[in-house]
C-alpha cells in the first residue's frame, strides 16, 4: 500500500511534519518494502488554499493514506471525496510514521483536526498555528495576506476523532520537536530580517 507522510526532511529519518498543508515534503512510502520517495510540497508557499493545492498533489501521486499531524477542512474534504483516508501522528521520524500506520496504532479521523488557515504565515511570516497544538506554521514568506481578507473561521467543536496522545511521554518529545522547530523558525525569521534591512 502507498501512504505519504508529512515530512521536514527528504528520507524514512526525516522528522514528521506535524502540518499538512504547509510542510516542507511528503515522503511517498510502500508500506510492504519501504521503499519511498521524497518529493517538495509545491504548495508550501501558496498565497492561499495550500491544503487543496496539496491535497490533490497527494491524490495525483497515489497515496490511498495520509499520516499527519493535523489536518485542515479543505484538504480534509479532498481527501474524504477521493476515498483517501487520514491518521494522525504525534511525532517522531518518517519511518516511526509508517511503523506505526502498519501496525494499527494510528487512529483514523473522521473530520479536520483543526481550522481552515492554520500554519498560513501572516505579517512576516509566523504561522497563525502557534498556540494550536501542532499547528506551527512555516509561513516564512513576506506575507500574503489580501487586504479585506475573510477571518478563518472558528475551530470545529472538540471531538472525539483526534488522536489522544498515547502518553505523557509522546506528548513531551512532540512538543520538544515543536518547540525545536519554532527555534528554527525564529532563526530564519531573523536572519531574512536582518538581510532584508541591510539591503535598504
Amino acid at each position: 500500500m502507498k501512504i505519504v507522510v508529512t515530512a521536514n526532511g527528504a528520507d524514512l529519518d526525516a522528522p514528521a511534519s506535524p502540518v499538512f498543508g504547509r510542510c516542507p515534503m511528503y515522503v511517498f512510502v510502500d508500506t510492504e518494502s519501504m521503499q519511498f520517495e521524497a518529493m517538495e510540497n509545491p504548495a508550501v508557499t501558496a498565497g492561499g488554499g495550500a491544503g487543496i493545492q496539496a491535497a490533490q498533489f497527494v491524490i495525483e501521486h497515489g497515496a490511498q493514506a495520509v499520516v499527519t499531524g493535523n489536518m485542515g477542512p479543505n484538504a480534509f474534504n479532498v481527501f474524504q471525496a477521493a476515498g483517501v483516508s487520514i491518521c494522525l501522528f504525534g511525532g517522531g521520524t518518517v519511518r516511526e510514521a509508517v511503523e506505526a500506520y502498519k501496525a494499527g496504532g494510528l487512529q483514523s479521523v473522521a473530520g479536520a483536526n483543526v481550522q481552515a488557515g492554520v500554519g498560513m504565515g501572516s505579517g512576516m511570516g509566523m504561522g497563525r498555528g502557534m498556540g494550536r497544538g501542532m499547528g506551527m506554521g512555516r509561513g516564512m514568506g513576506m506575507g500574503r495576506r489580501a487586504v479585506g481578507a475573510v477571518p478563518p473561521t472558528p475551530p470545529p467543536p472538540a471531538t472525539a476523532t483526534a488522536a489522544p496522545a498515547s502518553s505523557r511521554g509522546d506528548e513531551i518529545a512532540a512538543l520538544k520537536g515543536m518547540a525545536g522547530e519554532l527555534r528554527k523558525q525564529l532563526a530564519e525569521v531573523v536572519e531574512r530580517l536582518d538581510r532584508l534591512e541591510k539591503e535598504k
